[in-house]
């Protein structure tokens, strides 16, 4: 079965031999732009790149669960997950 994930080292060595420039720089560069679209996620609940799509934090309620073996009633809190709705540019191609 082939692999046909494309992840940050892969993005970071496609953008090296693209603008020809040195691969760590690229994958340091890289890593700076993952932690700024993070914080700005976890501080604005949103970020938007035009032509592309919009990252979102969406907000899952609290809820309780219960143990199947001990039969014990425990609560989840309050949780975060990141959304992507992508721009209808990317969908059209």
């Amino acid at each position: 079965m082939t692999n046909n994930t494309f992840n940050k080292s892969d993005l970071s060595e496609k953008i090296s031999r693209s603008l020809n420039l040195n691969s760590s720089l690229t994958s340091d560069y890289l890593a700076q732009l993952c932690g700024v679209l993070v914080s700005s996620i976890a501080l604005k609940n949103r970020a938007e790149f035009r032509d592309f799509g919009a990252f979102v934090k969406k907000t899952i309620r609290p809820r309780k669960f219960i143990n199947p073996k001990t039969k014990n009633v425990s609560f989840l809190g309050e949780t975060h997950t990141i959304l992507f709705s992508p721009s209808r540019n990317l969908l059209d191609d």
